[in-house]
């Protein structure tokens, strides 16, 4: 699927929609992509701030998914684990901007070239137009060759 394709279906998907969380970019080489988090009446918690739970979601697939085109078919990858560390209220619309360094993928490729699983944690950071970190998201995917790629 080309990115662009992608970034328009994952804006129409129903958690994404109905949460106003926004994928704003997309690299034609899925090394990039860049979301958005609306804060709407909708979707505060008690105290009229960012939802945690929306901040997690708006972080959920990304890195996975740039892994995986990255990579290619010949691999399995999985999210493994996540956390999240709460930083600052959210008062406003925040934004994530995830990057997969070339030199990851190939740290990636190099440590499954055997078949071993490979447990490997990235993070990004929840942040305001201005910059003020809201929060910071770490996953941890699993990456392993396929056999028939062995």
């Amino acid at each position: 699927m080309r990115a662009s394709t992608f970034r328009r279906l994952m804006n129409l998907w129903p958690p994404f929609l109905f949460n106003s969380i926004g994928v704003q970019y997309v690299a034609e080489d899925w090394s990039e992509v860049r979301v958005v988090l609306k804060l709407r009446p909708w979707n505060r918690n008690y105290v009229r701030t960012q939802f945690g739970g929306n901040l997690f979601a708006m972080t959920d697939p990304f890195w996975m998914l740039l892994a995986m085109h990255q990579l290619g078919n010949d691999y399995y990858v999985w999210d493994k684990a996540g956390a999240i560390e709460f930083v600052a209220p959210g008062r406003e619309d925040v934004y994530a901007h995830f990057k997969l360094e070339p030199s990851a993928v190939d740290e990636l490729r190099a440590a499954a070239a055997g078949g071993e699983k490979v447990l490997r944690w990235f993070e990004v950071a929840v942040k305001t137009a201005s910059g003020e970190v809201v929060a910071r998201v770490r996953k941890q995917l699993y990456v392993r060759l396929k056999p028939k790629a062995r």
